[in-house]
């Protein structure tokens, strides 16, 4: 008889969970927040900016009632203490750019533990907690050392200009396009750098390669640090090697002067800030009750497209169309609302 009590009161029990569940989805507005630990470039600005349009498009319509932002340049334990500061302030969702694909785990738990949801964008996070939105950092990589790679006929010797070492990102690109110019033989990588994402460092850094180095056939620099390792390069005098660039408007008016006077050929893949708003626009639609179609899931991590490359071969429309935008512009992408609803059930 005893036995029959408890399984009554179980089933009651779980009928409850399975009610707050529906009600948490249905208890709106929510307070969303988003967790930057690098303020070094103005990709992280442009960052932010596409995640709060994104976050006063819900607030207008009642879904959103607070935004959170912490940005800063913070290490590890300082972003930890971002992450539980939006944890204390009630967030129902937060966003993050980790500083570290391991480091953040436990403090993802926290969150979790309280009922929120992480979203993890632009580099993923191996808690099993979080949810990865996310383009192939390591594909956005391979894209450009193809080409370089191909570029050169495959042979030639190449120096690598990466970004801040053991950031997620970075380590994912550098695999990435390490494993691409391993199948060519021809290929010889003198040195690997790093010039931690920021112009003033990439020009800096390039400047010191062409001192060492003097015969360089091709540079493979990172997004954010092209036009400064371009700007070495024509400070040198020397003939320009092959390199690839960025999709970014400083980059681009420089490659606009120089096709027409050097014959200068270079790529810029998009690495899309807006990567920010398509997370919040999947936090929505989790905070909403709805769930992922499981096909679209690599483990705990949601693909979304690279949007697009600029090459020699669409270089003149999508300069025509982005000419006026200022130099610290990244060209760009997010899934809207309605794309993002073609992922869940």
């Amino acid at each position: 008889m005893r036995s029959s009590w408890w399984k009554v009161i179980a089933l009651l029990l779980s009928l409850s969970v399975v009610a707050l569940a529906s009600v948490a989805a249905l208890a709106q507005p929510w307070t969303v927040g988003i967790s930057n630990g690098f303020v070094g470039s103005e990709w992280r600005t442009q960052m932010i900016e596409n995640f709060l349009r994104a976050a006063e498009e819900y607030q207008a319509r009642g879904l959103i009632d607070r935004v959170i932002v912490q940005s800063a340049d913070v290490d590890i334990n300082g972003q930890i203490q971002q992450i539980r500061n939006m944890i204390a302030a009630g967030v129902d969702a937060i966003i993050i750019n980790p500083n570290s694909q391991t480091a953040l785990d436990a403090v993802i738990e926290e969150a979790a533990m309280r009922g929120v949801i992480v979203i993890a964008v632009d580099q993923a996070v191996t808690s099993p907690d979080a949810l990865n939105v996310v383009i192939d950092q390591s594909e956005w990589a391979r894209i450009s050392a193809r080409w370089l790679a191909e570029q050169l006929g495959g042979q030639g010797n190449i120096v690598v200009i990466n970004g801040i070492a053991g950031h997620p990102a970075n380590e994912d690109r550098w695999d990435g396009a390490s494993e691409v110019f391993a199948s060519y033989p021809g290929i010889n990588v003198l040195t690997v750098t790093h010039a931690n994402w920021d112009q003033a460092t990439g020009q800096q850094v390039m400047a010191n390669l062409l001192a060492t180095y003097p015969n360089i056939d091709g540079v493979w620099v990172q997004d954010g640090m092209a036009e400064g390792a371009l700007r070495a390069l024509l400070a040198s005098g020397r003939p320009l090697p092959l390199m690839t660039g960025e999709a970014r408007i400083g980059y681009m008016r420089l490659w606009n002067e120089l096709r027409e006077s050097r014959g200068f050929n270079t790529i810029g893949v998009v690495n899309p800030p807006g990567i920010s708003a398509t997370g919040l626009h999947v936090a929505m639609q989790l905070l909403q009750g709805r769930e992922l179609r499981p096909e679209v899931l690599k483990g705990n991590t949601l693909f979304v497209p690279i949007p697009y490359a600029v090459t020699a071969d669409n270089f003149e429309e999508i300069w025509s169309a982005f000419a006026d935008y200022p130099d610290s512009y990244s060209l760009d992408g997010w899934l809207t609302e309605e794309e993002v609803q073609a992922y869940f059930k």
